[in-house]
């Protein structure tokens, strides 16, 4: 009876090799399962998927350990340190010979021993530290930026991926376009060649109509790429596999939002919501801390230090629980104030209030630049509603338009052309709704981002 196979299961599962090669086998597996997304599970999904995302939650927690580290400056400080030192060739000492009769004569007094260890424990505590203190508020500052950062960051990952969720939505509605026209003019084909074996149409009609049908091809296989290309745009995204079949189950329809009646309104709203606006009134604060920084410099630090330390030497041959350690203990303060820098302090004081001022100009220039966008947003989003209206009624006119003409052609009274002309009005007049209504959802996105209505409540803590 063979063992060798149980053996090697056994040597696989210890070595860790068989579970992660059926993990593996699980993932690749998982790879493959249909995902159905709706816009709100995209969203939900990209904001845990999403690899930019995730380097600004790393930032974020980058910011938080440097806060830490701050704080290190105002903390006590523990050290201990050890020494041994082997003596290849002794130390000597020379002391006249006064018991001789050469007293310039000078004899040679070992004065180190074969082995010396010295053990040290050092604390010290900062007393008074204003630089250290206004430090801690710039980390704190730069913490408070580093969370407006990843809520900016957020904010951008959802507007992306709803307007890649709307780009696959389109796509996928031009193809279902493409396909009603392929269709109609499939039947417009049968019928010409019904007609035509009846003897009450001529030959040219069926032509006309196998052209048609031929021409209309080309663009649905384009449409049909452009409906991948968006897909794969949407997973990438999301952060789903490419290879992954997703479902979307929401659809192109006109929803109308509520926003502000005024731009004024919407500019409050704005400067309100904006993670970006609140970047910079941190950054401001921060720099003012570090002014502050700066400008303690010039005062005293005290610490107080106090050293612990125990040494012994010994020559060889003597066992080390035989030695003596001798302690000695000292505590003390240190004070230190600079006198002159060679002008060092001053010019980073005017360095740090010079960057200052460029953070406020960057703040007023970047409020001027939401007040320009969000009026534009609104004026975009009032243009598209508008043509929604406008595009709604032409789509019912180009489809009663469509059907007495087909009509018409079937008795006999109607010609090739008007049928032609009647569906290229209804496929124009339904490619202007739909991109109409799309123009209003991805305004909407936009108008949206622009009013800081993206940014999660969650995240705002």
């Amino acid at each position: 009876m063979c063992r060798t196979g149980p053996i090697f299961l056994l040597l696989l599962l210890a070595s860790g090799f068989l579970p992660r090669l059926i993990l593996a086998a699980e993932t690749k597996a998982g790879a493959g399962q249909e995902i159905r997304l709706s816009l709100e599970k995209a969203v939900a999904e990209g904001l845990e998927r999403n690899r930019d995302l995730e380097v600004a939650r790393l930032d974020r927690a980058v910011a938080g350990q440097q806060v830490r580290e701050a704080w290190s400056a105002v903390l006590p400080q523990l050290d201990a340190a050890f020494d041994y030192t082997r003596t290849l060739e002794p130390s000597v000492i020379y002391f006249p010979d006064i018991t001789g009769s050469d007293p310039t004569r000078l004899l040679p007094l070992e004065i180190s021993q074969d082995n010396a260890m010295v053990g040290t424990l050092s604390l010290s505590q900062p007393v008074f530290n204003l630089k250290a203190l206004a430090g801690i508020r710039a980390s704190s500052a730069a913490r408070k930026i580093s969370m407006e950062a990843y809520r900016q960051a957020e904010a951008g990952v959802i507007s992306i991926i709803r307007r890649a969720y709307y780009n696959a939505l389109i796509t996928e509605e031009q193809v279902g376009i493409l396909e009603q026209s392929l269709s109609r003019w499939m039947t417009a084909l049968s019928d010409s060649r019904a007609r035509f074996r009846q003897g009450v149409a001529a030959d040219i009609d069926t032509l006309k109509a196998f052209l048609s049908v031929e021409n209309v091809k080309p663009d649905l296989i384009q449409a049909k790429n452009s409906a991948a290309t968006a897909r794969t745009q949407l997973k990438n995204a999301i952060g789903i596999d490419p290879e992954t079949p997703i479902v979307l189950t929401d659809s192109l329809v006109f929803q109308e939002g509520q926003y502000p009646a005024t731009a004024r309104e919407a500019y409050q709203e704005a400067l309100s919501a904006r993670p970006e606006v609140r970047r910079l009134e941190l950054q401001v604060a921060a720099e003012a801390q570090n002014v502050a920084a700066f400008r303690a410099e010039r005062f005293p630090a005290v610490t107080a230090v106090g050293q612990l330390q125990a040494q012994t030497q010994f020559n060889d041959g003597i066992a080390l629980g035989d030695t003596d350690w001798p302690v000695t203990s000292s505590v003390g303060l240190q004070v230190s104030l600079p006198i002159f820098t060679g002008f060092r302090i001053s010019s980073q004081v005017e360095q740090a209030k010079l960057g200052r001022l460029q953070t406020m100009t960057r703040l007023e220039d970047l409020k001027a630049d939401i007040r320009a966008e969000v009026e534009m947003k609104l004026s975009g989003l009032d243009e598209s509603r508008k043509r929604i209206e406008v595009q709604d009624r032409t789509i019912r006119t180009a489809e009663r338009s469509y059907g007495i003409t087909l009509l018409r052609f079937r008795e006999g009274v109607g010609s090739r052309l008007e049928l032609a002309d009647a569906e290229l009005q209804l496929n124009k007049a339904k490619t202007n709704y739909l991109q109409a209504v799309y123009d209003y959802l991805i305004a909407r996105v936009e108008c949206d981002r622009a009013l800081g209505r993206t940014v999660r409540a969650e995240a705002q803590d």
